[in-house]
């Protein structure tokens, strides 16, 4: 899914920069840093402080300057770095990908080999490193466990997504960010899909819960209805 949402973020950074709010390094990369400098120019504006660049802040920092395409919405900042992740893979053999490791040391979270699923890690990893005032489920390696995230919501770009793997009365699963659905499946944009951070088509009939985080206003754009395609089911997420 090709993606300007880099392109949108450096903007947004530019021109928090310009206006006397330090975004940090402008590096088309949504951070702790970047997040703080939209609270500080909404409050300065009377706005309400979330950190999102919904419509209202968007108009407040360009004018009437063109909204971006849906999928490179910056209110959504947790699905714009998953985008940016896309190809981030395991180390195959011995060893872990130091980039995952270092997803889980920052999230405070213990884990010390790609062999352990981590599906839940990079969606914990892409919630925490945009998100600072996001609760994350006590268990967030478990992909059940983020049945409990934030609050229940629409399947749009971004939401959440859970699904049973194996059987749905077990304890397996998996989840990811929704890109998107046909008629017979969801588009899920997550991790360990093919032991990489991808989009993979999942059996609409596997889907257990879509949540939103707590901390972010729903975008209202509703579902991204896909043209039917032959490639493949995931069965198998781990």
């Amino acid at each position: 899914m090709p993606s300007k949402s880099k392109a949108t973020i450096e903007s947004i950074q530019h021109i928090l920069a310009r206006k006397g709010f330090d975004p940090g390094i402008i590096d088309g990369i949504w951070g702790r840093r970047t997040e703080a400098a939209v609270k500080a120019f909404q409050r300065s504006k009377g706005l309400v402080a979330d950190g999102i660049v919904g419509p209202v802040t968007w108009k407040a920092l360009f004018g009437d300057a063109e909204e971006q395409a849906v999928a490179d919405n910056p209110a959504i900042p947790w699905f714009q770095e998953a985008r940016r992740l896309i190809g981030v893979r395991e180390k195959v053999g011995p060893g872990s990908n130091p980039v995952l490791i270092d997803w889980a040391d920052k999230a405070g979270i213990d884990y010390d080999s790609d062999d352990i699923p981590w599906c839940g890690l990079f969606v914990a990893h892409c919630i925490s490193a945009t998100l600072s005032g996001e609760s994350l489920p006590g268990n967030p390696l478990g992909a059940r466990a983020w049945q409990r995230f934030g609050a229940a919501g629409p399947r749009t770009l971004g939401a959440v997504l859970v699904f049973w793997r194996g059987s749905r009365d077990g304890w397996l699963g998996h989840v990811g960010f929704y890109a998107g659905e046909d008629s017979s499946a969801y588009h899920v944009l997550g991790g360990n899909q093919g032991d990489a951070v991808s989009v993979t088509r999942i059996a609409k009939a596997r889907l257990l819960d879509s949540r939103w985080p707590a901390t972010a206003p729903m975008t209202g754009a509703g579902p991204l209805v896909l043209a039917d395609g032959d490639t493949f089911f995931s069965t198998n997420e781990a």
